[in-house]
């Protein structure tokens, strides 16, 4: 790790490869292309701390649900990273700095996030806490993993309710949170928790609740597509005036921008069991009546906020997608645009930012022409009918296989039957059942390859 630059008392970080290290990344990408994981074992027992690898291994590890070597894996991450730190460098200070644009930065904030995750499941709420403030000191501008959506969550698991409101009173000037759903309605139900402590004065419960209803009769006007499903979620049947409405009804959930129902997918799959307590939704329900008089009476402010719905939340950024894949919650994840399920997405690197500052590149690799031939019959069908590879002198031509005489004759005959049989590709040949066993291609996508000078 180096320091970049000082500027207004802020000191900015961030980690280096040295050349060695630099061709164990390569290898490692070349694992990661292999699809297969034992290939990143091997380099891990050459390599045993190598970052990437172990976020990547960690991440197979649970998907086995081996819960323990996976957190094993990513304690072994932030050994390795904190061996690398400078002198000057410090967790604790907030005036430190990490940009997620550069590759060797992103593994420090991944760890870190899968390391909170893996705390909150074991019931350690407030340690998973401190690391979430830790993740947003590094980076609170652009907050590249928008631990922003989560940060709320674990406050009120943590009991932190004073925390959760003084962050939303003095952020809210400058970062609009109100914006955004979690805080929205977490942070009136954090008041409404404070209300309920004995130490406070009557008075001084009095005011919290008369703010904790202001503040979730105006979460509801704002998000109402948030009511039902959190009802749902909780096992709650609403009367009959709610479940009757318009207001809070399915049409509240089509009519809402895509990004908008992320953001309320992501809340209610993540919060909902707060929001059980019977106290709560007693809460809740007297608040909810008293939305729907406003509506009834066609307050200003329910058409007020149903034009911001209009006019924003048209795109989410990328880190609230890089956020909702981290965070592998169904409900959200389900919500995700096909710009961003359509690629493939690395543990070690889930969504690069576009503006990436690369410090190093990858070499380019040449192939035999044997070798590549392989490589686009098992992994790159997909691509253009004609690929082209230099080697040497030569060029080699990958063309795709023309149609069998016995695919063909069993599509005419199918065609003269009324059959729909299945179609030969221009990228593989059909073959009857009985005869793939004798075909030497097997029954998958034969290449012809050709070299020309």
């Amino acid at each position: 790790m180096q320091l970049v630059e000082t500027r207004r008392g802020v000191q900015y970080f961030t980690f280096e490869h040295h050349r060695e290290y630099q061709q164990v990344q390569f290898k490692f990408l070349d694992a990661v292309e292999s699809m297969d994981p034992n290939n990143i074992v091997l380099l891990l027992q050459m390599n045993p701390y190598h970052v990437d690898s172990l976020l990547q291994l960690s991440d197979v590890c649970r998907m086995q649900e081996d819960q323990e070597m996976a957190r094993d894996l990513i304690e072994r991450v932030l050994y390795s990273l904190e061996c690398a730190f400078h002198p000057v460098f410090s967790l604790t200070s907030g005036s430190c700095r990490l940009d997620y644009r550069r590759p060797e930065n992103r593994a420090f904030f991944l760890a870190l996030f899968k390391h909170l995750m893996f705390l909150e499941k074991r019931g350690c709420p407030r340690t998973a806490l401190e690391f979430c403030k830790l993740i947003l000191s590094l980076d609170p501008e652009n907050d590249p993993l928008c631990v922003l959506l989560m940060i709320d969550f674990l406050s009120l698991r943590a009991r932190e309710y004073a925390f959760l409101t003084r962050m939303f009173e003095e952020w809210e000037s400058h970062r609009n949170l109100s914006q955004l759903p979690n805080f929205a309605f977490s942070v009136p139900l954090a008041y409404f928790f404070l209300s309920q402590q004995e130490e406070h004065s009557e008075m001084e419960s009095s005011q919290t609740r008369e703010r904790a209803a202001r503040l979730i009769q105006l979460a509801l006007i704002m998000f109402p597509s948030v009511l039902m499903p959190l009802l749902d979620h909780c096992s709650v049947q609403p009367d009959a005036r709610v479940a009757s409405h318009s207001f809070f009804g399915l049409n509240a959930q089509i009519s809402q921008p895509p990004a908008l129902n992320q953001l309320t997918s992501l809340y209610v799959g993540r919060t909902h069991s707060l929001w059980k307590d019977p106290a709560v939704m007693a809460w809740l329900e007297t608040n909810v009546h008293e939305v729907l008089h406003l509506v009834d009476i066609k307050d200003p402010l329910v058409e007020e906020c149903e034009l911001k719905r209009k006019m924003r939340y048209q795109s989410a950024p990328r880190n609230i997608y890089r956020h909702v894949i981290l965070s592998e919650m169904k409900e959200a994840t389900a919500a995700l645009p096909l710009e961003v399920t359509s690629q493939p997405v690395m543990g070690f690197d889930p969504l690069p930012p576009l503006d990436s500052i690369i410090s190093y590149t990858r070499p380019e690799r040449y192939f035999p022409a044997p070798v590549q031939a392989q490589l686009a019959s098992s992994q790159h069908r997909h691509l253009a009918a004609s690929a082209r590879v230099h080697v040497g002198a030569q060029h080699w031509h990958l063309l795709p296989p023309r149609e069998s005489s016995l695919a063909l004759g069993a599509r005419q005959q199918a065609q003269q039957t009324g059959r729909a049989g299945p179609a030969a590709s221009a990228w593989g040949c059909w073959w009857p059942s009985q005869a793939a066993a004798s075909h030497s291609c097997g029954g998958k996508a034969c290449w012809k390859i050709m070299a020309v000078s």
